[in-house]
């Protein structure tokens, strides 16, 4: 991989990105927009700056983060559902693209971790 344009998971955490957008494009609770926002965007920037930080011990962290900022999202989710800022199908669709996610962060970690072994 020559950037990190290239990667996967980096290319699927931009799409997921644009959909949290989406969802909350004319939300009103503007502390709750900007909160899932941010952390959606966290996700693929994290990706990004790992990548082009140089070390693969850096990457991991910065995959960490990503990884933790997923989660974020995940749970914001939830609470979208419960305040009907989004319906069940969708919250769950996001769900599961968001952990989708996550797995992938997590076996590039893993990759990450292994080929330093060798």
């Amino acid at each position: 991989m020559k950037s990190f344009e290239d990667l996967r998971i980096w290319q699927e955490a931009r799409v997921f990105t644009n959909q949290i957008y989406d969802l909350t494009d004319n939300m009103r609770d503007f502390g709750f927009k900007d909160q899932i926002q941010r952390a959606a965007v966290s996700v693929m920037n994290n990706i990004a700056e790992g990548f082009d930080y140089g070390s693969d011990a850096m990457f991991i962290k910065y995959l960490d983060i990503s990884k933790a900022s997923c989660g974020e999202v995940k749970s914001m989710l939830y609470l979208a559902e419960d305040r009907k800022f989004c319906s069940q199908e969708k919250a769950n669709e996001l769900r599961e693209k968001a952990k989708s996610i996550s797995s992938g962060i997590h076996a590039l970690i893993k990759y990450l971790k292994n080929k330093n072994k060798e």
